[in-house]
């Protein structure tokens, strides 16, 4: 007998996909930045922060401001953030219009679901359990979950494994560089986002497809992906 082929399985990114967080974002970056003088950085900014780790977003803020960062300095800084957002959570961060009802109709279509950020798992875990989006989820791997992180093709590929997927059955849902470029490079279909948090037009990360909102996302999209990747290979 011929194997049944796993389900298919869209993987989403959080931050700026799945979640508005810019507001407690910028709230808990200038609490942190505010400690060593720093002026707060604005939603505006937040484009050119986010996407590799709270870390990640410290250093940059820091080269905003044209300010030298001490090695010494980033972990207290680091633990700074860390427990301002936590204890806030999940402060003004909500999911994205219309994201339940795709949840619903991905999965009742047989769809399964997964979660691929670069959110650290102690911030990422409480705010998807917060804001009641768990139950959706096969899997959620975050930027600490292994060695390596989006853009690399190997956070992905986990995620699919991790999931009990196929990585030729899989796409990513992203709004940055950081998803779009990991789906390509783990040759997977992906579906580009507007509404995050990108510093360059959607557009112009050439995405199989780009969405304006969830209503677009159905699972007839998710097959049309799946079966062109069919006909292409």
């Amino acid at each position: 007998m011929t194997p049944r082929p796993l389900s298919p399985l869209a993987i989403f990114d959080l931050d700026g996909t799945l979640v508005d967080t810019a507001a407690d974002l910028v709230s808990s970056l200038n609490h942190t930045i505010a400690a060593a003088g720093l002026a707060p950085v604005t939603y505006d900014d937040l484009t050119h922060l986010v996407g590799q780790g709270a870390r990640v977003m410290i250093k940059r803020a820091f080269a905003l401001r044209e300010t030298e960062l001490p090695e010494a300095e980033i972990d207290p800084l680091y633990e700074r953030f860390i427990t301002h957002y936590r204890a806030e959570m999940p402060g003004e961060s909500r999911p994205y219009p219309g994201i339940i009802n795709t949840l619903d109709a991905l999965s009742e279509a047989g769809i399964t679901l997964a979660v691929c950020t670069n959110k650290t798992e102690i911030l990422a875990v409480p705010l998807l359990e917060k804001l009641g989006l768990t139950r959706y989820f096969a899997a959620i791997t975050c930027g600490d979950t292994f060695a390596f992180r989006k853009p690399d093709a190997r956070h992905i590929l986990g995620t699919i494994e991790k999931a009990g997927g196929d990585p030729q059955r899989a796409i990513m849902v992203g709004d940055s560089i950081n998803d779009i470029l990991a789906a390509k490079n783990a040759a997977v279909p992906s579906i580009g986002v507007t509404f995050g948090y990108s510093d360059v037009p959607m557009a112009e990360l050439e995405p199989d497809v780009v969405i304006d909102d969830f209503a677009a996302l159905t699972p007839d999209l998710v097959g049309r992906l799946l079966t062109g990747r069919d006909a292409a290979a």
